[in-house]
């Protein structure tokens, strides 16, 4: 294991960190394990029952995770196979954002190269303040310490994926075959803080991002695991953008009565905020934001006409981006605290980080560029 820190200090909003983990399954998922012991990660209790479903579903529909919490398990010196404890969700601050993201295929792009733009944006207030007190001793804000985490198994696929809350989950990643995936609150008006109800059956929120760029190379073997797999969502429902190098995209997304929906627009843009595409499919006869809608119906329609007909150039991409992040606002406790760019084609990320507020305008980093293909210079 490799950690070096690559953005922002502690004098900043964000410290970012870039962890490579290389070795078998079992192997990385100690490696991870001991950061997130490092950083005041413990495992928690768990239903007997559901912990030993768990662990059969994971090695049945995902190894990869299954072999990591063996690797977990011995970090702590544990048995593999006691069911009184999760040897996952490694989280060290809760998960949800709200967000804006446009995909551009390679038809309506200016060099061919398919291209997923993302906002990434969250609270700038503490898990203590969020929640209606005031911060705890030392506690620092949510999204504050993000890590960028580079995975080289022996077997299976690389990927590099950006985590604020999960070591062995993301919200932003793309694998060496060019499939990427991100996650974003579903339906910001009726979101409500996570239940806690302790780790379910099948894939978690933020494990879903994860599953896919392990297990999967192109967006129609994403849409069949999907389709197959268990998930859950503690009570804070999320919708995902995933596209692949080979031009397609769709966004996953759950009803109310549980029903599943892929939404695609065949061979163009692809724009999605935080509100249910299934339910508002005409970006131009949207309803208006209210006070609770986070502006997620004026964000998408901004995504739309700037990309509708237009072919696109990695810098108009990015402008379309910066149209539509959080300003700044002393009133607002939010802000756009990191923005990615997904090159299908060359199999990157290009992230700038929230650094603070500035005089006249926020901080970021210059852009950063992470590979997801090992031995290929970013």
């Amino acid at each position: 294991m490799n950690i070096t820190q690559v953005a922002g200090g502690r004098n900043d909003f964000q410290l970012v960190r870039h962890m490579t983990l290389r070795g078998g399954q079992i192997e990385i998922g100690r490696q991870v394990t001991e950061e997130a012991l490092r950083l005041g990660w413990t495992p928690p209790l768990s239903d007997p029952t559901v912990n030993r479903a768990r662990r059969t579903w994971f090695e049945r529909h995902w190894p990869q995770h299954h072999a990591r919490m063996d690797g977990a398990a011995a970090a702590l010196g544990l048995d593999p196979d006691q069911d009184e404890v999760a040897l996952d969700t490694l989280a060290y601050v809760p998960a949800g954002s709200g967000c804006s993201a446009l995909w551009c295929p390679p038809s309506a792009a200016t060099d061919g190269h398919g291209r997923v733009g993302r906002n990434y944006d969250f609270f700038t207030m503490t898990t203590g303040e969020i929640m209606g007190g005031t911060p705890g001793p030392g506690e620092l804000p949510m999204a504050s310490r993000p890590y960028v985490i580079t995975t080289v198994p022996e077997e299976g696929l690389a990927s590099t994926v950006i985590t604020m809350s999960e070591l062995d989950g993301c919200m932003d990643g793309i694998n060496e075959a060019g499939l990427a995936v991100m996650l974003l609150i579903a339906d910001f008006e009726t979101a409500a803080p996570p239940e806690e109800a302790g780790p379910q059956v099948g894939l978690a929120s933020v494990q879903l991002p994860r599953f896919l760029v392990d297990t999967c190379e192109n967006v129609e073997q994403a849409k069949q695991a999907l389709l197959g797999a268990k998930h859950y969502d503690y009570g804070m429902p999320l919708h995902y953008l995933v596209a692949d190098a080979h031009g397609g995209a769709f966004v996953w997304e759950r009803g109310k009565d549980g029903t599943e929906h892929i939404i695609e627009v065949g061979d163009g843009p692809l724009c999605v905020t935080n509100h249910l595409l299934h339910r508002n499919p005409d970006p131009m006869n949207l309803p208006e934001d209210s006070e609770v809608s986070f502006g997620t119906f004026g964000r998408l329609r901004t995504l739309y006409e700037r990309s509708k007909g237009a072919t696109m150039s990695p810098r108009d991409l990015r402008e379309s981006l910066r149209e539509v992040a959080v300003g700044k606002d002393p009133a607002m406790p939010w802000r756009t605290v990191w923005s990615t760019v997904f090159d299908t084609h060359d199999r990157t990320l290009s992230t700038r980080f929230y650094l603070g507020d500035g005089a006249d305008e926020l901080r970021y980093t210059e852009e950063l560029v992470f590979t997801a293909r090992p031995g290929t210079p970013a």
